[in-house]
């Protein structure tokens, strides 16, 4: 089996498609990959390091700021889709996937206009630009929240989940001495992406303090341009910091809160282990769409939601200390949390797949 995997831009999007890899590798032994991202954006130095085959594609997003800057991107894009048409038809692949990020869409179109079998994904609960330009190019949907069905009416559609939820599943639990941690301690993880925020660097450097000579203990992942930003900060012995975690997964499985942003990814990886969080959305984000995920699972009953215009030490700690502090809560927070997971999403995906190439 052939096929053409397309995302770029975010590990929102770049890890899902690694999950769908690593799961049709897993079912099909004769499987060629080709993986086709942007040349400026962190798929380009990633995929490659894995191993994958992979093409790079100069691609500009829209500037929704300074719309005359767009008559570059759309000249970009008319090159992308000729030059992808060219890497197809040497390739010859039997199905191409679009998991998110603008240079899935002159993928997707390059390969409706073929006529290859296309699968597209939707991390969000609300579909970003390129799927609503897809949606009616592609031969199935899949979607991550029950609550994105609608946005994809008279359209192939299926309720997948989130591919990245299966690893999450899947992974073993940390061994905590790793990170200085106890075994006996309830641990709460901070961590608010690969980068950081500044604004919750600014809040956590007097909250940190706080959690001297309390019972449980924190793993707080600064990120890794504000690491720097605690040196004279008073850190307890309960506390410990690091700038990344390369095992999230795994620290995750002994996870007792986790506070963090609402990611379609992370919302996957937590709803799939039944982690109980506190979730400050970026409001930085597309359509506002982090706030809108939070709020699937605030109203499912698995996470409490602080908007970041609301955040201050005091409501942040006095949120954490009274759930941390509260087990009949955390225990409904966690049976609410593994209700909305789903531990089979890759699995479910690879079917898919294998069927369109199948003619079934």
């Amino acid at each position: 089996m052939r096929v053409i995997v397309s995302a770029g831009g975010t590990g929102g999007h770049i890890y899902p498609a690694l999950a769908i890899i690593n799961k049709l590798k897993e079912r099909n032994k004769d499987l060629e990959i080709l993986y086709i991202g942007t040349t400026d954006r962190m798929e380009k130095d990633l995929i490659p390091s894995l191993g994958i085959c992979y093409k790079g594609i100069p691609m500009k997003g829209l500037n929704r700021k300074k719309i005359f800057k767009n008559v570059e991107v759309i000249k970009s894009f008319k090159n992308a889709i000729k030059e992808i048409k060219i890497i197809m038809k040497e390739f010859k692949p039997d199905v191409v996937l679009g998991i998110g990020g603008y240079i899935t869409t002159p993928v997707i179109l390059a390969a409706h206009s073929l006529g290859i079998k296309t699968f597209i994904h939707e991390q969000n609960s609300i579909p970003g630009l390129s799927n609503k330009i897809l949606k009616k190019k592609a031969n199935v949907i899949g979607v991550s929240l029950e609550d994105s069905l609608k946005y994809f009416k008279r359209c192939n559609v299926v309720f997948t989940g989130n591919p990245r939820s299966e690893e999450a599943y899947l992974a073993k639990p940390v061994n905590k001495e790793k990170y200085g941690l106890s075994e006996d301690k309830k641990l709460i993880l901070f961590v608010m992406g690969s980068l950081g925020s500044y604004t919750v660097t600014e809040i956590m450097k007097d909250i940190i303090p706080k959690f001297k000579g309390q019972k449980y203990e924190v793993l707080f992942v600064t990120g890794k341009r504000f690491m720097e930003n605690y040196e004279g900060v008073d850190v307890p012995n309960n506390v410990k910091m690091v700038p990344i975690l390369d095992d999230m997964l795994n620290v995750l499985k002994k996870t007792d809160i986790i506070i963090t942003r609402a990611g379609a990814s992370t919302i996957a990886e937590i709803t799939a282990i039944g982690v109980p969080a506190i979730m400050i959305p970026s409001p930085h984000v597309t359509h506002n769409h982090q706030e809108k995920n939070a709020a699937v699972l605030e109203k499912n009953g698995s996470a409490i939601v602080i908007h970041e215009k609301d955040l201050n030490k005091d409501r942040l700690f006095k949120e954490i200390d009274g759930l941390i502090n509260n087990d009949e809560k955390l225990n409904q927070m966690r049976e609410n949390s593994k209700k909305m997971g789903v531990i089979d999403s890759a699995t479910k995906i690879a079917m898919i797949i294998e069927k369109l190439v199948n003619g079934d």
